[in-house]
Formats: C-alpha cells, sequence, structure tokens
C-alpha cells in the first residue's frame, strides 16, 4: 500500500486549509453559530462553488467531483480544525450516501444534484437520540431497538391512497431545524410485521414541525422534529400493485383491498435499510475520525503557542520540563489517532470504529489539556479552547461512547464472544 498522498490531494487539503484560515476564525465560528440556519450560508456557498465540498465523495453523473473516502477525510480533518459550522456531515456523510444507496434513479436526479451543488441541505432524523445504534457503531442494528420499537414510540409510518404519512418525533438531529429534506427512519407495519424504513420528508410538508434545541456543542446544530401525519415519500422503489390504483377482486370489499396492498407494500420492500446505515456509519465513522484529529491538532497547535508566549517566574512557561512532557504525550496521542484515521480512511470497514474511538479520546485529552495550560483564561467559558471541548464531549455523546466504540469493533473483530443477546441480533 502507497500511503503517500497525490498532489490532488495535497492541493484540496491546501485550498482548503486556506480558505477556513481567511473565513473561519474562532469569533467568526462564534458569530455562525448564533445565525438562524447555525451556519455561515455564504461560507457554504463558497465552499460548494470552489471545491464542491457537499459532492466531493457523490458521483459525476449526479454532479458530484466522485472523489473516495481519502480526499473527503483530508477535507473534512481541514473542516475540524476549524471546528466550522456546516451542514457538510448531516447532508454529505450522512444522508446523501442513503440516497445513493436506496433511492430511485428518479429520487437521486432530483436530489443529488441540489445537494453537489449546496443549493440543498438534508439531515438524517433517528427517533429516540439512538444515531449511532442506528449507524451501527456501538452494536448491531438490526433489531430496530434503535428506532423506537414497533408497537409505539419513535415513528411510525402508515400507507394510505395518496401515498405514506407519519406521526411521531425524534430528537437531536444534526441540521434538522434547516435541512431541505429530511430522511426519517420510521416503523411501518403495526407491531406483527414491524420493519423500519427511511422515508424522504420536504421541509414544506404539511404537518412538520422543527425546534432547533439547546445543544452542547454550538457548531453542531440539532433540532427536534414533530411529524404529525406528515406526507412523506418512501426511499426506494414502491412494491409492485402498492399504490392507490390497486382494484380489489372479485368478492373482496374495497377497504380489504387497500388493506392487502398495505401489507404487500411493507413485505414487499426489499431494501437493506440497516445495512445501508451500517455502511454509511463506518464511512461516516472515518470520516468523524479524521475531524476529530483536526480539531485535537488545532487545539494543541494553539496551547503550544500560548505556552511560549506566557511568562512565569521570569521565563515561558513551555520552557518548564513538567509542561514538555504533557505537551509531548499529546503530540503522541494525536500522531497516533492520526494515523489510525488516515487508515480508516483507505479501509474504513476494517478500521472506522477504532479510528474513532482513539480519535475522540485524543481530542478529549488534548482539550481537556488546552483548559489547563491556559490557566485562568483558559477557565472561563468564553475562551476559545472551550469550543475544542465541547466538540469532544458534544460527539462522544453523539457517536459514542469511547468504550462502548472499542467493545464493538473488538466484538466485529472476534476478539470476544457475542452476548446472547447479540447472538440473536445477528
Amino acid at each position: 500500500m502507497d500511503a503517500t498522498f497525490t498532489a490532488e490531494q495535497d492541493e484540496i487539503r491546501r485550498t482548503l486549509h486556506e480558505l477556513l484560515g481567511k473565513r473561519c476564525g474562532p469569533e467568526e465560528v462564534k458569530a455562525a453559530v448564533r445565525t438562524a440556519a447555525g451556519y455561515d450560508r455564504q461560507l457554504w456557498q463558497q465552499l460548494a462553488r470552489q471545491l464542491g465540498l457537499p459532492g466531493l465523495a457523490l458521483p459525476e453523473a449526479y454532479g458530484g467531483v466522485g472523489c473516495g473516502p481519502a480526499e473527503f477525510a483530508l477535507a473534512c480533518e481541514e473542516t475540524g480544525r476549524a471546528l466550522l459550522p456546516s451542514p457538510l456531515l448531516a447532508t454529505a456523510v450522512l444522508s446523501a450516501p442513503l440516497i445513493v444507496a436506496l433511492g430511485t434513479e428518479a429520487q437521486c436526479a432530483d436530489l443529488l444534484p441540489r445537494i453537489a451543488s449546496g443549493a440543498l441541505t438534508a439531515a438524517l432524523a433517528v427517533p429516540g437520540g439512538g444515531l449511532s445504534a442506528a449507524l451501527a457503531l456501538t452494536g448491531n442494528n438490526t433489531d430496530g431497538e434503535w428506532a423506537g420499537g414497533g408497537r409505539a414510540g419513535g415513528v411510525q409510518a402508515r400507507r394510505t391512497e395518496g401515498g405514506w404519512r407519519l406521526y411521531g418525533e425524534a430528537g437531536q438531529v444534526l441540521d434538522g431545524h434547516s435541512a431541505g429534506v429530511l430522511v426519517v427512519a420510521a416503523h411501518t407495519g403495526g407491531f406483527a410485521r414491524s420493519r423500519t424504513l427511511l422515508f424522504l420528508v420536504r421541509a414544506e410538508a404539511a404537518g412538520l414541525v422543527r425546534t432547533r434545541q439547546t445543544a452542547l456543542d454550538e457548531t453542531r446544530s440539532q433540532a427536534g422534529i414533530e411529524l404529525r401525519d406528515t406526507e412523506a415519500e418512501l426511499l426506494g422503489a414502491e412494491a409492485p400493485g402498492a399504490g392507490a390504483a390497486a382494484q380489489p377482486a372479485d368478492g373482496v370489499s374495497s377497504t380489504g383491498a387497500r388493506a392487502a396492498a398495505s401489507r404487500a407494500a411493507v413485505s414487499g420492500e426489499d431494501s437493506d435499510v440497516p445495512g445501508a446505515l451500517a455502511a454509511v456509519g463506518r464511512a461516516a465513522a472515518a470520516v468523524l475520525a479524521a475531524e476529530a484529529v483536526g480539531a485535537a491538532s488545532a487545539a494543541l497547535e494553539r496551547t503550544v503557542e500560548y505556552v511560549r508566549a506566557r511568562e512565569q517566574f521570569g521565563r515561558p512557561i513551555g520552557s518548564f520540563q513538567a509542561v514538555k512532557h504533557r505537551l509531548a504525550d499529546l503530540y503522541v496521542q494525536l500522531q497516533a489517532a492520526r494515523s489510525a484515521a488516515y487508515y480508516a480512511a483507505w479501509d474504513p470497514a476494517q478500521a472506522g470504529g477504532l479510528a474513532l474511538a482513539q480519535a475522540l479520546e485524543a481530542l478529549r485529552a488534548t482539550a481537556a489539556e488546552a483548559i489547563q495550560l491556559h490557566g485562568g483564561i483558559g477557565f472561563t467559558w468564553e475562551h476559545e479552547a472551550h469550543l475544542y471541548f465541547k466538540r469532544a464531549a458534544a460527539d462522544e455523546l453523539l457517536f459514542g461512547p469511547v468504550h462502548r466504540l472499542r467493545a464493538h469493533a473488538a466484538l466485529q473483530a472476534g476478539l470476544f464472544a457475542p452476548s446472547p443477546r447479540e447472538e440473536v441480533a445477528v
């Protein structure tokens, strides 16, 4: 394996680093997250036009750049370094790959070119705040418990003559308050035939209520989603004969025919939703690991710069041996996390979860030490060191925790025997 980056990959990193260095400093980040959208719309459009960032990993047939996971990871290392508030994660990492994997040709042709151009943003809505479980980062997602259960809870979908209707709610939806389209996980078929499918809900749909929530990490906007008999479109092809045009057979009432058509629509769908979500989870883990490495790298650089300038007892505090040792330990941990993140970008299926665990741990340690080594000023809530600390804590809450990421990765690698419950799920 040749691990050397190509000239094109280095150019992506350099261009993004320069642009974000000019447009996305700590004060710009704080200003952007306080806007209604939660990010700088002009900067988002600039990133889309100049770099094609939203469509970096999308197929060229749909207006994307057609790059691989390595290029996307390098780009996200730079967005993580700047703590860029943007819909990139929700749109390009979580939602767009699901549309590519499960959507019909018409759905892909309608949505993906607009996503690639930056004109449309998307969000993945998972009931119960179980994003890490839905993406199979901390356990198997085949049992459907992460979606709220089939009898009640979560989001329920029912077939009508006009299509599909959704009822329920989901919280902690990344960029859900501003997304133009939602990819919603919902139960179909009632309790006996319960199954989780994915649906598209347009921002203008009647009965959709979206409320921006207060989040620990303001750079990752979150929203609560309420669906009140909201019109939705199944992501993927409908089962043959499941539409409203199905006619009753002789001796069968129209009500019975509609019920049969509804059952056929649910049981006839052959899309592997858990598998698609798990594949997205593996790729997302590599991207998130690169983001965390970028954030940790920036936090360490700012801390080193500070201890070189801050004097105590007539000399820079960075010259004290204890401070040097602490910074050296952080550097070693960060470099190990970077190596793991780059390997995960090359092979997400094998190393995504472990790389994410190592990167989140490195970010948490670096952010904590940054606060400590900045002294009294570092403990003030307004100091920029807390931006990194909040990102570390929030990412672990959303996609971890670290020990569960490692435990699941070890289980998948066959290092430990699965529990009886996990054997049933498999």
